[in-house]
């Protein structure tokens, strides 16, 4: 473990590229189903893959893209990807439909009372309340205290009734699996419990679609990813679809979170197979990183296989936003979200930082490197997203 200046950065011991059974859930057939689901709805378009040359010869590395996924279904964000599948793969289990499809699926049944439940910081409950609207069904959602108005809004423009708790996110994730209980309804969470497997893995195996789209958009493998990490879920999907396709030749993964919800960074410092949870408000710019607990899933999955875990406050996510929106030479302009853009800012802030020239040198990052960013959210709070790149709130230290 090292702590330069205000970064935190643990170097795997642990990483081996040896099969895990949970491997198993990511093969090519599975993630050629979950591609096949995504096209059948109609708003279905692989999003941009965009090419940074200017910011690459910036940083003198080879290549820097960043995928876009602030076009993914006209929603803004990543997180529809899971929700969608995992609520495709419950009504065909209850159902008896074999082909994954929007078509299958929206005539599976005539009388629709499912009630779909989840806690969201926004993004995922948006795309859960989509994707329930589209199908004809109801869906809650429940938000921790201090969401973003313009997230609550959005939710509830897709139909969805929408209870904002006084409580931190993981706390309204509880309170939410209450409601179900109670209510009858189904949960539809992207981390797991003991007894609730399922469906997050249906979630993670949900959010391949994206990893999957980007090696065939690049030219080449990158040597890098940089992966944002709440409960793990995203970070374990892309981290285990890599190993899939490439096995020992896999590009490095470089997990990120913010200091105040470092709920994968403290697992790693514990060195257990046990996950370890954060406590506290998770205060974070990075509303969809604010997450105490990982999913134990994922955190098997990262555990074995990720390259590094860092730790770093919110500055380092600001940074990115605003190198981002602001692009040099012919690169193409990026709207990209507090939670989406930390890691194109910790890779600018160790190289223009003297510093942190030994976290280059650990992590291999050189004029042959080939770093791939995915953005996984546009301006979901635009108020925020104007202070921040506008402003200059939260400006480097």
């Amino acid at each position: 473990m090292s702590n330069i200046g205000d970064l935190k950065i643990i170097y795997n011991k642990n990483k081996d590229n040896k099969a895990l059974e949970e491997l198993e859930y990511f093969s090519g057939d599975i993630i050629k189903e979950v591609r096949n689901f995504h096209n059948s709805f109609s708003e279905y378009k692989i999003t941009p893959l965009h090419d940074l040359q200017a910011l690459a010869r910036e940083y003198n590395v080879n290549k820097i893209w960043i995928k876009d996924e602030s076009y993914r279904f006209g929603l803004n964000a990543f997180k529809v990807l899971g929700g969608s599948y995992a609520i495709a793969k419950y009504l065909s289990k209850i159902t008896g439909t074999g082909k994954l499809s929007f078509d299958s699926l929206n005539k599976a049944l005539s009388a629709k009372d499912i009630s779909f439940i989840t806690a969201t910081d926004g993004n995922h409950g948006r795309g859960v309340a989509w994707t329930a609207n589209r199908l004809g069904y109801k869906a809650v959602v429940f938000m921790p205290e201090g969401s973003a108005e313009d997230r609550i809004s959005n939710i509830r423009r897709e139909g969805a009734e929408v209870i904002v708790t006084d409580k931190n996110y993981d706390d309204t994730v509880q309170l939410a699996q209450e409601y179900a209980k109670v209510s009858g309804g189904i949960i539809v969470q992207d981390t797991a419990w003991e007894g609730y497997e399922e469906i997050p893995l249906w979630i993670m195996q949900g959010y391949a679609t994206i990893i999957d789209e980007a090696l065939e958009q690049v030219q080449s493998k990158p040597t890098h990813i940089f992966l944002q990490a709440g409960v793990g879920s995203f970070a374990a999907s892309i981290q285990a679809s890599l190993i899939v396709r490439f096995g020992d030749e896999a590009p490095k993964v470089i997990i990120v979170e913010p200091h105040n919800a470092n709920c994968i960074y403290k697992s790693a410092q514990y060195n257990t197979e046990k996950a370890q949870t954060v406590s506290g408000s998770l205060s974070t710019i990075m509303a969809g990183l604010s997450c105490g607990t990982p999913n134990p899933i994922a955190w098997k999955i990262l555990r074995r296989y990720s390259t590094a875990f860092v730790s770093c406050p919110d500055y380092f996510a600001a940074r990115g936003m605003r190198i981002l929106a602001s692009p040099t030479g012919d690169d193409q302009a990026v709207i990209s979200g507090e939670s989406a853009a930390v890691g194109p800012g910790l890779l600018s802030l160790i190289i223009d930082h003297q510093e942190y020239g030994d976290i280059l040198d650990n992590l291999g990052i050189n004029s042959d490197s080939k770093i791939l960013f995915i953005s996984t959210e546009g301006d979901t709070d635009p108020l925020m997203y104007k202070k921040i790149v506008w402003d200059g709130l939260y400006p480097v230290l």
